[in-house]
C-alpha cells in the first residue's frame, strides 16, 4: 500500500525496508541463468555474483554449502549456471539478493542445442543470406580491428597484413574476447568503428578455444549488430573447425586470423606480378597487332599496282589506245559497208531512172501540162507536143499516122 508521507511527516528507514522486504518476499522462486564470478565460500555458506552474460548487469546470490557441493566441482568462477532461487531483501543491511535452493551447471550440449535453436531462429528471419552479404574493397584504406588487448590474434593480423602490404593503415579496438564483458565490449567498439567514415573494413579476431570461452561470438546482440552494420566485417574467430555464429552473418568468414590479414588486404608482390604478367600480356598482344598490320602492308605494297604505279598508266594506256583502234576499225568497216550500199543502191536508181533510158536514145513525148503520151491514138493531129531527150527537149506539132517502116526507119 502505498504510504501518506510528507516533509513533515515522513517515514522512518525500518519502516521502508520493511515494506520492501515485505513485497518481495511475497515472489516466488524463479530459475536465473548467468555466470559466476567472486565466488567464496564462508564457513557453511556460498556466496557469488550471477552475472548476465550480455549486459552489464549482475545480482548477489546466497546458498548453503550443500547446494554447491551437490551441484560438483564445476561450480567455479566463469562457470555458466541455472540458479533456482527465491528473491530475498535483508531488511538490516538494505540489499537484494538470491536465495538459491538448487544449482545446475549448464553443459556443453545444453549450450550447442541452444545455439541451433537460436542459429535456426535467425536463419528463418535472412540474417545469414548470401546475398544480403557485401563484398570487401580491394584495397582498404584504413582497417578496423576488434580482438583482445596484447592477444596473438591482434599480432597475426597486423603482422600479416603489413607484410602484404606496408602502407595498410589500423584501427584497433581492444576489448574482452571471453567473459561477462565480452559482448557489451565488442558492441561498443563496433559501433565505435563502423560510425567512423575512415574505416572500409572490420575485422573480428580472437584465438582458438573452448565452446564456452567462443560463446560471447554467438550472441544474439552481437550477430544482430554485425548484420545491421554499414561496413563489412570480416569473422576471424578460432581455428578452422570453430564455426561460432558471427561466421554465418559476418559479410566474409576467415579460418584464422592470420586468414583474414589475406582476405582483406591483398599481397603486394602478388599484385606486382599480375600487373607485369598484364603488361606483357598487353604488350604481346600490342606486337602482335602491329606485325599483322606491318604484313598486311607489306603485302599490299608488294602488288603490282602498288609495286610499280606506272607500268599500271602504261597498261591502261595500252588498253585505250587498243579500244581506240578497235573502235577506229569497227567504224571504218561501218563506213566502207555503208559506201558500198550506198553506192549499190545508187547504180540501181541510175539504171532504173528515166534518164538513163533517154541516155540510150529514147525520148519522153509529153503535153504542154506535162502529161507523158503513152500511146499514138491518144494524139490528135495538130497537138502541140514536148519532146524530151537526154540532153534536152523540143517541141513538135503532131501530123497524122507514120506507117511502121518509116517509123522504123526513122
Amino acid at each position: 500500500m502505498a504510504l501518506e508521507t510528507s516533509a513533515e511527516s515522513p517515514v522512518p528507514v525500518r519502516t521502508v525496508l520493511q515494506l520492501v522486504g515485505g513485497w518481495i518476499t511475497r515472489l516466488g522462486r524463479i530459475w536465473v541463468e548467468g555466470q559466476i564470478t567472486e565466488l567464496n565460500r564462508r564457513a557453511g555458506t556460498v556466496y557469488f555474483t550471477l552475472r548476465d552474460p550480455v549486459a552489464n548487469m549482475s545480482v548477489r546470490v546466497v546458498c548453503p554449502r550443500t547446494v554447491c557441493d551437490e551441484a560438483g566441482p564445476s561450480v567455479a568462477d566463469g562457470a555458466r549456471v541455472v540458479v533456482h532461487a527465491k528473491p530475498d531483501f535483508y531488511v538490516n543491511r538494505g540489499s537484494f539478493a538470491l536465495a538459491a535452493v538448487q544449482i545446475r551447471p549448464v553443459g556443453v550440449g545444453e549450450l550447442l542445442a541452444r545455439l541451433e535453436r537460436l542459429k535456426g531462429l535467425l536463419t528463418a528471419e535472412g540474417l545469414f543470406r548470401p546475398e544480403r552479404k557485401r563484398p570487401l574493397p580491394f584495397l582498404p584504406g584504413r582497417v578496423g580491428l576488434i580482438c583482445g588487448r596484447d592477444s596473438a590474434a591482434e599480432r597475426d593480423v597486423l603482422e600479416n597484413a603489413r607484410r602484404r602490404w606496408p602502407a595498410v593503415r589500423f584501427t584497433v579496438e581492444n576489448t574482452a574476447v571471453q567473459g561477462s564483458y565480452a559482448v557489451p565490449e565488442i558492441l561498443e567498439a563496433l559501433r565505435t568503428l563502423d560510425a567512423d567514415p575512415h574505416i572500409d573494413v572490420i575485422i573480428i579476431a580472437r584465438g582458438g578455444g573452448s565452446v564456452e570461452d567462443l560463446l560471447p561470438f554467438s550472441d544474439e546482440a552481437l550477430v544482430r549488430a554485425v548484420a545491421a552494420a554499414r561496413t563489412p566485417v570480416v569473422s576471424a574467430i578460432g581455428h578452422e573447425q570453430d564455426a561460432p555464429l558471427l561466421d554465418y552473418v559476418a559479410d566474409v568468414r576467415a579460418s584464422t586470423p592470420t586468414d583474414a590479414a589475406k582476405k582483406v588486404v591483398p599481397d603486394v608482390r602478388e599484385q606486382a606480378q599480375i600487373v607485369r604478367q598484364l603488361r606483357d600480356r598487353a604488350r604481346r598482344c600490342l606486337l602482335g597487332r602491329v606485325e599483322r598490320e606491318l604484313a598486311w602492308l607489306a603485302a599490299t605494297r608488294s602488288r603490282p599496282a602498288l609495286a610499280d604505279p606506272v607500268r599500271e598508266v602504261e597498261r591502261q594506256e595500252e588498253r585505250v589506245l587498243a579500244l581506240r583502234d578497235r573502235a577506229r576499225r569497227c567504224l571504218s568497216g561501218a563506213l566502207d559497208a555503208a559506201v558500198g550500199e550506198l553506192s549499190h543502191t545508187r547504180a540501181r536508181l541510175t539504171s532504173l531512172s528515166p534518164a538513163a533510158t533517154l541516155e540510150r536514145g529514147y525520148a519522153i513525148v509529153q503535153r504542154p501540162d506535162d502529161t507523158v503520151v503513152l500511146a499514138a491514138a491518144d494524139v490528135a493531129i495538130g497537138d502541140e507536143l514536148l519532146v524530151r531527150f537526154a540532153d534536152g527537149r523540143i517541141t513538135a506539132t503532131a501530123g497524122g499516122p507514120a506507117d511502121d517502116d518509116t517509123a522504123a526507119g526513122a
